[in-house]
């Protein structure tokens, strides 16, 4: 009977109405809801060996019952009915027909309470969901939807106890729906039940966490804040943003070098067993430039990489009259233990020399940056316009060859 052309229309109506007039934030009342009811009474009107005109007055319900959300949620069932009725009436339908799928959604207000058979099949259908495996889903899509129209946040855990208490408050009318839903149904309401359990002890561990930090957070204020927090803060994630700097020019050297060792060993092996030939005399020149490049650029990326680590001697005396670094390892690496010790140990007594070192450090580091990229920088763009040179000269010298010939 759906894929009839009279079903066939009612489902393009209230699926245009849908599409057409809708609010964005009704998620759930829409047309896959709609679509699963009128499933489902099928479902239930065929096992119940319903008349033919019985199961269309059923279905009629099932495609109508939630147009009125297109309004807002409130009483949203008496405008389901207009609706219903003002199609109905334009296709003829008898006053008895309406009245009875009139009836039959108005039987679909929760609390359901249906009174015949065909207002059984029909508030089964409309809570079929209750029983399916996607009813978790589906109920924090109705709990979604609920907050948009309503205006109003509802928390996860009273949204759990409202569902857990309508679970345990209903049941299914038709035998049908019973036999095939009504286990999955109780599955469900225990995952509610063991959802609200772990969330319940989550708040409380969460209250208790909360309750230590506040404490916390009054010591603190309890204690003098320190004045130079934010200075070491600083000192901290400039150093650290001037290490990651320095390895990423170290990665960008070490693929060049890459590169460049493999452009090498691909000449060495396929063009210069050429070179001793007479007839490929046109490829010295343009091998030889390119070798060239992929050396000088090699050059300048190992200059960019290549360490340099300072004398590393200094006496006492520069100690005391805080003249070296000792945060770097290369002023005090010929250092003995003992002289490092008590130099370090001045440096912490006294916080403009920490912070002058501290200082000292992060220019230098920033000094050696700036050669590193900048060699980098020579070497990628010798490499570029000189790769860009050789293939150039390999086809000039293949041309000049031709025309010779």
């Amino acid at each position: 009977m759906l894929n009839s052309n009279f079903f066939k229309e009612v489902k393009g109506y209230v699926f245009n109405l849908f599409k057409e007039k809708l609010p964005l934030n009704t998620v759930y009342h829409s047309e896959n809801h709609t679509s699963y009811v009128v499933n489902a009474a099928n479902e239930i009107g065929l096992s119940q060996n319903l008349s033919e005109e019985d199961l269309e007055t059923v279905l009629l319900a099932a495609w109508f019952h939630d147009t009125g959300y297109i309004d807002g949620v409130e009483k949203h069932e008496d405008r389901s009915m207009v609706i219903v009725g003002d199609f109905l009436t334009k296709r003829n339908f008898s006053k008895e027909k309406i009245t009875k799928v009139k009836g039959l959604i108005a039987a679909t207000k929760i609390p359901q309470d249906p009174t015949n058979k065909l207002e059984e099949i029909i508030c089964d259908a409309d809570l079929s969901h209750l029983g399916r495996l996607s009813f978790m889903d589906e109920s924090k899509l109705l709990r979604l939807e609920r907050e948009q129209l309503i205006g109003k946040f509802v928390s996860e855990l009273d949204w759990l106890k409202e569902t857990e208490l309508f679970l345990s408050q209903h049941q299914y009318f038709t035998n049908y729906a019973f036999e095939n839903w009504n286990a999955q149904k109780k599955l469900n309401w225990l995952k509610v039940k063991n959802s609200i359990n772990k969330l319940e002890v989550k708040t409380s561990e969460q209250k208790q966490k909360k309750s230590l930090k506040n404490k916390e957070i009054q010591i603190k204020k309890n204690k003098e804040e320190r004045p130079d927090r934010g200075i070491e803060t600083m000192f901290r994630v400039a150093l650290r943003n001037h290490v990651k700097l320095s390895d990423i020019a170290d990665t960008k050297a070490n693929i060049l070098l890459s590169v460049c060792a493999i452009i090498l060993s691909i000449a060495l092996s396929t063009l210069f067993p050429k070179l001793d030939k007479a007839d490929n005399y046109y490829l010295i020149t343009p091998t030889l430039l390119f070798l060239f490049i992929t050396l000088v650029t090699m050059v300048y990326t190992i200059l960019s990489t290549r360490p340099k680590v300072t004398s590393g001697n200094f006496t006492k005396e520069d100690v005391t009259n805080k003249k070296v670094n000792l945060l770097f390892f290369g002023n005090f690496h010929k250092m003995s233990l003992d002289t490092f010790q008590k130099g370090i140990n001045e440096v912490m007594k006294d916080r403009a020399y920490l912070y002058d070192s501290m200082t000292k450090d992060l220019y230098f580091l920033g000094i050696v940056l700036a050669k590193k990229y900048k060699l980098l920088r020579i070497a990628y763009t010798i490499f570029m316009y000189g790769i860009v040179l050789s293939v150039l000269a390999f086809v000039v010298s293949f041309l000049l060859m031709q025309s010779q010939v």
